[in-house]
C-alpha cells in the first residue's frame, strides 16, 4: 500500500553535483524518519543522511560538507543534494522511510528500489 520511487541518478564527472529524489506514495497517515543510504560494488550498505519529520539531520562523515538533505511533507519526497561529487560515491542509493499507514496506524520501514549513481570522467 505504501510505495517509494527514487529518481535522479544517472553518470556525473567528479566534482559535479546531482540531486536525488523520493516521493512516497499510497495510503500513509505519516511520515517520521527518511533517509538515503547507498551500497557501492564489493561494499556493504551505509547510511548516508536521515531525516526526522522535525528537520534534524545526519550525515556519514564522509559527505559532511557536500550533501544536503531535505524533505517536502506536502509532497511526502525527501531530496538529497550532491555536490562535489567523488568516484567512491558511486553506487547505488536506496531511499528509506518510516512511515505509518493510514490503515495500520502502526510504523513500519519501506525502501525504495535504488537508484544508480556513477561518478567518473
Amino acid at each position: 500500500q505504501v510505495q517509494l520511487v527514487e529518481s535522479g541518478g544517472g553518470l556525473v564527472q567528479p566534482g559535479g553535483s546531482l540531486r536525488l529524489s523520493c516521493a512516497a506514495s499510497g495510503s500513509i497517515f505519516s511520515i517520521k524518519t527518511m533517509g538515503w543510504y547507498r551500497q557501492g560494488p564489493g561494499k556493504q550498505r551505509e547510511l548516508v543522511a536521515t531525516i526526522t519529520s522535525a528537520g534534524t539531520t545526519n550525515y556519514v562523515d564522509s559527505v559532511k560538507g557536500r550533501f544536503t538533505i531535505s524533505r517536502d511533507n506536502a509532497k511526502n519526497t525527501v531530496y538529497l543534494q550532491m555536490n562535489s561529487l567523488k568516484p567512491d560515491d558511486t553506487a547505488s542509493y536506496y531511499c528509506n522511510a518510516d512511515v505509518i499507514p493510514r490503515t495500520t496506524l502502526r510504523g513500519m520501514d519501506y525502501w525504495g528500489k535504488g537508484t544508480l549513481v556513477i561518478v567518473s570522467s
